[in-house]
């Protein structure tokens, strides 16, 4: 998936005295309250970390509040996804008009009937709501189902992706993979044949 990132980062964090006799635990404890918010430090959302002090020596800062701070290096897993990068995620919610999708578990995105291919037709079957290409019958999106979207914006407030189904490439994750696979396998065989022949 597009637009995770892995990023080597050297961090100053402050924490209190009270705090100094594990500091280990309090660096942790100041990076998890900047967990799945946008940061426009980092460029990104911030789902994971690894720290390693860098330094045993701390910095006091002068003024009515004694912080201290500590050098750090830290592997950083970022989320930033940009236009027209793609990402997936679970259908959670569909209706004639729309395709809600949670990406990663907590970034919401929404695809409108205007960003879904004319091939996908809005269906019910067996009482559920679900979206079914009229030129490839097992290719169906419902509630449950792994979607490939594409990225048209992205609200760092809010957390949210505004989607699109309009390239080829979207859909389905299960059968886009099988469709890639069986390319595959036919690619294969054509060079064989040439081989032979």
């Amino acid at each position: 998936m597009e637009g995770l990132k892995l990023t080597n980062a050297d961090l100053m964090v402050y924490i209190h005295p009270s705090k100094s006799g594990n500091k280990l635990k309090a660096i942790c404890r100041e990076l998890s309250s900047l967990l799945f918010q946008y940061d426009e430090t980092f460029d990104g959302v911030l789902l994971a970390f690894d720290v390693t002090v860098k330094s045993k020596a701390a910095k006091i800062l002068a003024g009515l509040n004694p912080y201290f701070g500590v050098k750090v290096e830290a592997s950083l897993l970022l989320f930033n996804p940009k236009p027209n990068s793609l990402v997936e995620g679970k259908i959670v919610k569909i209706s004639p008009e729309s395709i809600h999708v949670i990406v990663l578990g907590f970034s919401a995105a929404v695809v409108t009937d205007i960003d879904i291919r004319e091939e996908f037709k809005y269906r019910m079957r067996n009482g559920e709501d679900c979206f079914v290409s009229s030129s490839h019958k097992r290719h169906v999106l419902k509630v449950g189902t792994m979607l490939r979207l594409q990225v048209e914006s992205f609200n760092e407030e809010v957390m949210h992706i505004a989607g699109s189904l309009l390239p080829a490439n979207t859909g389905c994750v299960k059968w886009l993979e099988k469709k890639s696979e069986e390319a595959l396998h036919m690619d294969r065989d054509d060079h064989k044949r040439r081989k032979i022949a």
